[in-house]
């Protein structure tokens, strides 16, 4: 073979593979983009039973139940439908958690937990549908003043499916963090503390086709106002409101048709809820 031909030779193939890989680029562009906003109303109870020691070592066993009063979504799917969905008074979610809390210093506390999710408006015949598993993990900062405690904390939480799932659209494990600034206050004689915190959870692992111009995003803003009641030594109440901003791109892959369909969806949630305490 002549020099020529052998540079002939390494133009096609470079010329065939800058094809195959413009091709290949290509067909994992996003063909089509959707958008469906939803806003919905629920009722949300709990309870929550804490076993405390004096070396500051915790353990609860919390319960939490929602109910949708309404939910409506309307947007446009990538294939150009258009999405006007109502739903009366319906189960929600329930979370039921375990965790374990440490506080080494009086400013400093340490927690972890595993949280079984059950959530609403899917097959129940097969748990794989219904059943999601949780796990976190987290330290809390706490600065009192004579008649606030703020705190800070930060939460690191894994999703954990077990139905099948392309790994191209969605994680397996999907990791989360939040963070949340807080602050209660001490009303002098009265058994009561109103507080309020602001918290945002922020993607760590969506996939390179959910991510956000190439990056992480603000998956949820959540904002809470309420009042702890003490009724008794061993016992109180929360009552509170919560506002919940939530954004999630939602991919879905036609492999054989090399197609990439693109959801944006948007929710804007009200909830107004009462969790029951008990200490001992």
């Amino acid at each position: 073979m002549t020099i020529d031909s052998k540079h002939t030779y390494l133009s096609l193939l470079c010329i065939v593979f800058l094809l195959l890989f413009s091709l290949e680029v290509g067909a994992w562009e996003y063909h089509s983009c959707g958008a469906t906003t939803e806003h919905s109303a629920q009722m949300r109870f709990g309870a929550e039973f804490t076993k405390k020691w004096n070396n500051g070592l915790s353990l609860s066993l919390s319960e939490d139940l929602r109910i949708a009063l309404a939910e409506r979504v309307t947007g446009m799917t990538p294939k150009h439908e258009t999405v006007d969905l109502s739903y009366g008074p319906d189960f929600s979610k329930s979370y039921t958690t375990l965790a374990l809390a440490y506080a080494p210093l009086e400013y400093v506390k340490l927690d972890m937990g595993y949280t079984l999710r059950i959530l609403g408006r899917k097959d129940f015949s097969d748990s794989d549908e219904y059943l999601r598993h949780r796990m976190h993990i987290g330290v809390t900062g706490v600065y009192n003043t004579h008649y606030v405690k703020f705190s800070l904390r930060e939460r690191v939480l894994c999703d954990i499916r077990t139905d099948s799932v392309n790994l191209l659209e969605k994680q397996r494990f999907s990791w989360l963090l939040r963070s949340r600034l807080a602050a209660e206050f001490y009303v002098p004689g009265q058994p009561i503390k109103p507080y309020t915190w602001v918290e945002l959870e922020n993607t760590l692992n969506a996939t390179e086709y959910q991510q956000n111009n190439g990056h992480q995003y603000i998956s949820q803003v959540r904002t809470q106002a309420g009042v702890k009641w003490r009724v008794s030594r061993r016992s109180s109440f929360d009552f509170y409101y919560r506002f919940q901003y939530g954004y999630n791109r939602d991919i879905n892959i036609t492999k054989r048709k090399a197609h990439i369909e693109l959801t944006e969806e948007t929710s804007y949630e009200h909830a107004i809820g009462v969790t029951y305490n008990f200490d001992w």
